[in-house]
Order: C-alpha cells, then sequence, then structure tokens
C-alpha cells in the first residue's frame, strides 16, 4: 500500500507565515498515487447504495468525480456562488474573515438519494458543513464525508461527525 502522505508536498509559511500548506498537486502528479487515493477513498462506500457523490469547488471536482466514477455511480458539484445556469439552491457559511455561499442545482438530488460528500481536505469544516447542509435540503441522505487530507487540530472531521455523517480520511497532518 503506497504512503499517500508521502505523496504530499508541504509548503512553510503559505500563504503566511505560521503556516504548513498541504500541497496536494505533488500526488496529483503521481499517477499511481493518485490512483490509490481514488480507490481508498471510494472502498468504505463501495457497498454503500450511493446514487451520487458531491464534490466541493474546486479540489473535491478532482477527487469527487473519481471516485463517482469508481463507484459508478453520477456526480453532483457543489460550486461557489454565481457558477451554475440553473436554479439553485444555496447555503451561506462562515469564513475567518467574512462569509462564502455554495450552491448546487436545485434538482442535483432527491428525496431518497444516497450521496458522499468528497474534498481534499478538511480543516474547520465550514465549507464541508455547508455542503453537508445544502445537500440535505433537497432531501437525499449524506451517508459520509470522504477526505484525503485531514488537518484533526482544526476540529473540522469533528464538526462533520457532530451533524450525524461519519468521516473517513487518508491521511492526517497533526499539529496543523
Amino acid at each position: 500500500m503506497r504512503d499517500l502522505k508521502a505523496a504530499i508536498r508541504t509548503v512553510p509559511n503559505f500563504p503566511k507565515p505560521g503556516v504548513q500548506y498541504r500541497d496536494i498537486t505533488t500526488l496529483l502528479a503521481d499517477p499511481e498515487a493518485l490512483a490509490e487515493s481514488v480507490k481508498r477513498l471510494a472502498a468504505p462506500y463501495r457497498d454503500a447504495g450511493l446514487t451520487a457523490v458531491a464534490g466541493i469547488d474546486a479540489r473535491g471536482f478532482i477527487f469527487g468525480t473519481a471516485v463517482a466514477i469508481e463507484l459508478g455511480v453520477g456526480f453532483i458539484p457543489v460550486r461557489k456562488a454565481g457558477k451554475l445556469p440553473f436554479e439553485t439552491l444555496e447555503q451561506d457559511y462562515a469564513l475567518e474573515y467574512g462569509r462564502d455561499t455554495l450552491q448546487i442545482h436545485a434538482d442535483a438530488a432527491d428525496a431518497g438519494d444516497k450521496v458522499l460528500l468528497v474534498d481534499d481536505l478538511i480543516a474547520t469544516g465550514g465549507t464541508a458543513g455547508a455542503a453537508v447542509s445544502l445537500l440535505r435540503r433537497t432531501g437525499c441522505e449524506v451517508v459520509g464525508a470522504a477526505f484525503l487530507v485531514d488537518l484533526p487540530d482544526l476540529g473540522g472531521a469533528d464538526l462533520i461527525k457532530a451533524m450525524d455523517v461519519p468521516v473517513t480520511s487518508l491521511v492526517a497532518f497533526e499539529g496543523d
């Protein structure tokens, strides 16, 4: 089994002093690490009866689409505001300094659908929490949230678990 953590580059002091940025572009450039990460993200959900995978703009599109293909289900893009052309639902959420909005098409999922949320990284959980809330407004069941990277000291995975959504991640970077 490949050490996926070793395939992720750490860039110190980016985007500001004291931050250890986890750069997944090195993993994306490594075809074996990329393929293994997709297989491992999908594995716990292979028999979950999923009808779709939702991915958060933008890097969640990379992993979410690949996981959807791996599981043989459709893909729901969770976009930043103003990017979708049809009738949308939206969810505001707090950022460190301000607010932002996520959107999905109003017809992206239905009651009874089982959806897995996928993103590259979970930090504070604000964006993922907003995505869970937004998906639930369609009536679907969010059966899990899967992330390549968890920064556990920032508490995001715990926030999503508190929303009664199981969380899986492939690697964790403590102390960030």
